[in-house]
């Protein structure tokens, strides 16, 4: 049963693949978004754009609560 289904099922192959590899692609990605070294690195530019008056308060207060939301969210789903 297992050979005749695979056989049924062959034209729609490279649809299948496709959605494998769009997996693939969109695991790792959020694997890279959620990877603490990468938040912890973009929390310290941040900072040094603050400090070196690149950025206001405000705008900076916005971005730290984002990234540390995302850190949240990666140490929560395991990442």
């Amino acid at each position: 049963m297992g050979l005749l289904k695979e056989v049924l099922l062959l034209p729609a192959a490279p649809v299948r693949g496709t959605a494998w590899v769009l997996r693939q692609v969109v695991e790792v990605a959020e694997r890279e978004y959620y990877d603490p070294d990468v938040v912890h690195r973009e929390l310290a530019g941040l900072v040094a754009a603050f400090e070196a008056g690149e950025i206001d308060e405000a705008e900076f207060d916005r971005r730290e609560d984002a990234l540390l939301a995302r850190l949240d969210t990666g140490r929560r789903n395991g990442r």
